[in-house]
């Protein structure tokens, strides 16, 4: 049995590592996604709702909690790309195809993730510290971050920025939510093909939920 530090550094452990955050980021965007879907009942749920989380007093140990994972998960991911590169062979005798060959989800993981991660950034920048419009509830201001969400989506090139960053989520999220239960070792012939399907659900259902609210206050407010 490895010691604990050794098997922390070891490939599998990564992989561990991997997995649990992963598990953790794919229910956040689930839940995040779900949220925003709030847009479509109208500015005053929205912003209510938006309201309540910011207010938490925990709100700032959860962001504190999400951003150390986020870090994680993407630190673990390069030392694995990092550590794959260094022990693959250069040349390989055959070139593997069809079935045998990685999924152009999987070869792109490093990059689809690279920019979600400078897309979490900027999307921070633009909401979190972005302008802020007030709006009063029931003798209640709060900021009116719908009218925020409203501004930026009547732009077109930050809808189509926006979409396209959705389509490299839901990329990351069909290869990524699959591979979770690889490495945490619930894998099997007999319903491995079950665990690609409910990836690929889970992944068409959260790009969808976020692609509806640009597409929506775009085409029609």
């Amino acid at each position: 049995m490895p010691a604990n530090s050794g098997f922390l550094t070891s490939t599998i452990g990564k992989k561990y590592f991997m997995a649990i955050t992963a598990i953790v980021w794919s229910l956040f965007v689930m839940v995040h996604m779900i949220g925003n879907l709030l847009i479509f009942i109208g500015a005053e749920a929205y912003n209510k709702y938006s309201h309540a989380l910011t207010s938490n007093p925990a709100i700032y140990l959860i962001e504190a909690f999400l951003v150390g994972i986020l870090l994680l998960h993407a630190f673990t991911g390069f030392s694995l790309v990092i550590r794959n590169a260094r022990t693959k062979p250069k040349f390989y005798a055959v070139t593997p195809v069809k079935e045998k060959s990685a999924s152009i989800t999987s070869r792109t993981m490093i990059y689809t993730g690279s920019i979600v991660l400078a897309f979490v950034i900027f999307h921070l920048i633009t909401f979190k510290w972005g302008p802020e419009y007030f709006v009063t509830y029931d003798g209640i201001q709060m900021r009116d971050i719908y009218k925020l969400v409203v501004e930026k989506f009547h732009d077109p090139v930050y809808v189509g920025g926006y979409c396209v960053v959705m389509v490299l989520i839901g990329m990351h999220l069909y290869h990524g939510v699959q591979s979770i239960f690889q490495s945490l070792g619930i894998s099997h012939p007999r319903y491995n093909k079950f665990l690609k399907y409910f990836g690929y659900t889970y992944a068409v259902i959260v790009s969808a939920g976020f692609f509806s609210q640009p597409l929506y206050i775009f085409l029609a407010r």
